[in-house]
């Protein structure tokens, strides 16, 4: 890696600061999948993520570029307390009673967390199981996300719930196929005058200018 590019694989981004990490090469779970440049503003991310147990089976998936606010939590499905019995009670977690774990489908597992590319995740958020949520999102801060956002939508508060979508559905269709977090490192830095400007006119342009792309 030359000495003026961006490592994915460098623990500490901000010379000098420890409470910012990229968070792919320090994660050890490999139930959490990590992709390239994302960071959390903290020195442990894997003390964000609760009750991930390997009996579950579930993982924890986020994509690149995603910035994690200091005190986001996602919970996984080990949370999860049977419902549709009288009691939710995990007998079965605690020494000395007699229960038997209850089998998976009474415990409404449901399944893998997802967190897209470019995902900006705000202070003391709450990401539930299962939840999926789609490139571009903006998450608001202290919020409880029980239940998918859609790519470039902004959602907010306790149930989240989408409050706008930031972009057209063209431009968000667009921004999807040019998927610029998956370009390499020289291409992405020359496109950070595209990427960094409010002119989303000239932005939409640009890019179909790149792509050679025409709107239908």
């Amino acid at each position: 890696m030359s000495e003026n590019q961006p490592d994915p694989m460098t623990i500490h981004p901000i010379a000098g600061y420890e409470n910012e990490i990229y968070v792919k090469p320090a994660v050890k779970n490999p139930a959490i999948i990590v992709g390239d440049f994302t960071y959390i503003a903290d020195s442990d991310f894997e003390s964000h993520v609760t009750h991930l147990y390997d009996w579950n089976g579930d993982r924890l998936v986020i994509g690149k570029f995603c910035q994690i606010a200091a005190g986001v939590e996602f919970v996984m499905n080990g949370a999860n307390h049977q419902m549709n019995a009288v009691t939710t009670f995990p007998f079965y977690t605690l020494e000395g009673w007699n229960a038997e774990p209850p089998a998976k489908s009474d415990l409404q597992l449901k399944g893998d967390t997802v967190i897209g590319n470019d995902v900006w995740i705000g202070q003391n958020a709450v990401i539930l199981p299962g939840v999926h949520i789609g490139d571009g999102a903006i998450i608001g801060a202290n919020a409880v996300v029980g239940s998918d956002i859609p790519p470039y939508t902004i959602a907010v508060g306790n149930p989240a719930r989408a409050i706008r979508k930031r972009f057209d559905d063209e431009m968000i269709s667009l921004l999807e196929k040019f998927a610029w977090w998956d370009k390499p490192i020289e291409e992405i830095n020359a496109l950070i005058p595209i990427l960094t400007s409010g002119d989303i006119d000239t932005v939409r342009a640009e890019i179909l200018r790149r792509t050679g792309a025409k709107w239908l």
